[in-house]
């Protein structure tokens, strides 16, 4: 009785092992689950990056408002004839020169006048 006792749970175990530890055993499959998990999150990401990117690609291409905003917020620039005011707290410093946009060049007539 002993002798078949033994040979059971030996069959059991080497039943289990491919279950548990095989190629494609749950400790396999679990951190397969793992990594997709981890591939999805990042695939998310990258697609909340690509859209915010796009609408941002969109507003440089319709329109010469977001051009104007980066220009003002990124480089400092100002228009011409616009006056910059800048409201300090106390022991605050400026923290970017604002510089006037340069004039756009003057239009050429090529037409001769008339005599």
């Amino acid at each position: 009785m002993r002798l078949i006792t033994l040979a059971l749970a030996a069959l059991l175990l080497m039943i289990q092992y491919p279950l548990w530890i095989g190629k494609n055993g749950w400790l396999r499959v679990s951190d397969l689950e793992t990594q997709l998990d981890a591939s999805r999150r990042k695939t998310l990401d990258m697609k909340a990056r690509n859209d915010k990117l796009g609408s941002e690609v969109r507003d440089l291409k319709e329109g010469t408002g977001a051009v104007e905003e980066r220009a003002r917020y990124e480089l400092g620039m100002i228009k011409q004839n616009e006056i910059f005011v800048q409201v300090l707290r106390k022991d605050e410093q400026p923290k970017v020169s604002m510089t006037p946009l340069p004039a756009p060049p003057p239009v050429k007539n090529d037409k001769k006048p008339k005599q």
